[in-house]
Formats: C-alpha cells, structure tokens, sequence
C-alpha cells in the first residue's frame, strides 16, 4: 500500500498508486462495520482528509488505515477495542483449520518437507481483507488452490543458511486464518531446527483481519511458540510505535521472518539481512516495489549492511 516516495520533487509518504486501494479499503471496513449509507460517506472523507495530508506530513496508509477503524467505531459507538472483522476473521480460521491437515499430509510427503511448508505459508498470505474488496475474496476457493502458486523471488539458500547459525527467530505473524498456515510451516521449522527458539509476535488491537493474540490461541499457534503481542495497533509493523519487548526482541533476534504486505511496507525500509519478508503480491504497485509479478509468491531477504537502531 504505502512507502516514501518522491513524486514531482514534493515530498509524499504515501504512493498515489495507493489512494484508491486506501478509500476502497475505508468502504470495505464500513460494509463490514455495517454502517449506514451516510456514516459511509463521512468514513470516506475521513479517509480522503489523510491522504491529503500526507503530502506535507509523515503518514503511512496503516496511520490512515487506522484513523478509518477509530472513525468507524466511533460511529457505532463502540469501546476502543471493538473489532470490526470479527466476523469475517473467525470463519477466516474455523476454515483455514479446516484445511490444516489436507496441507499437512502434503507436507508429510514431499520430497522438500520444509520448502512445501514455506510455500504453503506464504500463499496464506492471500487471506487479506485490506488488500481485497468485501465480498471479492473467495476463501474456500483459494484454499483450495493456493498451494500451486510458485515463487517469483525465492531467497531460500540465504534463509537456510542464516537459520543453520540461529538460535533465535521472531516471526511477525500478518493475518486470522494465515497463521494456521504458519503454524504448519513453524512446526517444520522446529524439525529442521530444533534448538532454534522462536517467538511470534501478533497485533496489539483488531485492525482488519490481523491476528491478535486471540487468534493465535484460536487455532493453537501459542501451544507451538511463545506468542506476544508487537503493540503495533496498525496493518503492518511501524518499529517506532511498537514496544520496548518487542523492539528488543527485533534488535537481538537472529533471524527475523516478517509476513505479509503490510509488515513489507513498513519494514523494507530498515531491513538489514537478519530479516526475510515472506508474503503474496496482490498489486502492480507492490510488484514494482518487490520486483517480483503480481499475484506471485515472494520470499526476499533484506539488503541492508547494519541492523536497524
């Protein structure tokens, strides 16, 4: 969705190419929030005020994303942590579990057990509702595809060899239903490298359809792994606004695998190459930014010299 751009010598933090995904997002959060069509449109303006302020101030989509949700539950007059997808994130999960071990059985007989985990994890990624249109997401039916969709960039020797020398790994996890995929993949990770610890790291409040710790109890993943909260209240990870256990654990972890679009965005930027960013690209703009093609599987390793501070 975002990054910091320059765009006719005039300093910008969001990417034009992202301005309509942003208000089509703002529209799909108030359906879902079952809004009113006149609460709908004030939702919208509160979407088009930000973006025109990022032209002259530091904003990221995932501030407006979240300006959008504190805008919607103040509409219904809600508490702070009321969530939107709720919904939509638990069928999410109920049917991510319910193909659990249909994927697992393919892992079991592969000739590359970890690989076909990464791949399936990784075309988990699909299961966005900040990338996607409500109603536009056929679930059952990606499901039932997605292990077929191939890498476009594939960084996997730099990644085993960085895990052949790791004790520790942070796993940011992305999104509800998802992280029953990575669940699969933690565990071959945990054969391939059982002195490795990992911790993984989900949202500190419902935005979207992020996984919170709640989610993560849902489908089990805190029964794998140590599993805290980032204190990101946002779609992604903005490191500044995340907490000190979480910034620590960044800083001193060997490895770093970070899920998805929005943890993408707001991490490429400082990602040294501790750091592995495993997700599916669901837009041309993102395909520019990764240089991989749309609709493709990406595993890309940070290119950064020194670990950020």
């Amino acid at each position: 969705m975002s990054t910091i751009v320059e765009t006719n010598n005039r300093f910008s933090n969001i990417a034009s190419d992202c301005y309509s995904c942003v208000i089509n997002q703002a529209r799909s959060a108030a359906h879902f929030a079952k809004l009113t069509q006149e609460q709908t449109k004030r939702i919208i303006t509160v979407a088009k005020v930000a973006l025109e302020k990022s032209k002259t101030t530091h904003i990221l989509v995932q501030h407006v994303v979240r300006r959008v949700a504190d805008a919607i539950i103040q509409e219904r007059g809600e508490s702070l942590d009321f969530d939107i997808y709720a919904e939509v994130k638990e069928k999410s999960n109920i049917l991510s579990l319910a193909y659990a071990d249909k994927f697992q059985e393919m892992i079991n007989i592969s000739n590359s057990p970890f690989e076909t985990a990464l791949q399936i994890a990784a075309a988990g990624n699909i299961i966005d509702f900040g990338a996607k249109n409500h109603g536009s997401l056929d679930l059952d039916k990606e499901l039932q595809s997605f292990d077929k969709t191939s890498f476009d960039h594939y960084d996997i020797k730099p990644l085993k060899k960085t895990l052949n020398k790791a004790s520790t790994l942070l796993y940011i996890c992305d999104n509800s239903g998802e992280i029953v995929f990575d669940s699969l993949f933690i565990k071959e990770l945990q054969k391939e490298y059982p002195n490795l610890h990992i911790t993984a790291a989900l949202r500190d409040k419902p935005i979207i359809n992020d996984a919170t710790l709640e989610d993560a109890k849902f489908v089990g993943l805190d029964l794998l792994v140590t599993t805290i909260s980032s204190g990101s209240i946002y779609p992604g990870t903005v490191l500044p606004e995340t907490t000190k256990l979480f910034q620590n654990l960044f800083a001193s972890a060997d490895v770093v695998l970070s899920k998805g679009q929005g943890n993408f965005e707001t991490l490429l930027p400082i990602a040294d190459k501790r750091i592995f960013f495993l997700l599916r690209i669901k837009c041309e703009y993102m395909a520019g930014l990764s240089k991989a093609k749309k609709d493709s599987l990406v595993l890309m390793r940070g290119n950064k010299t020194d670990k950020p501070i």
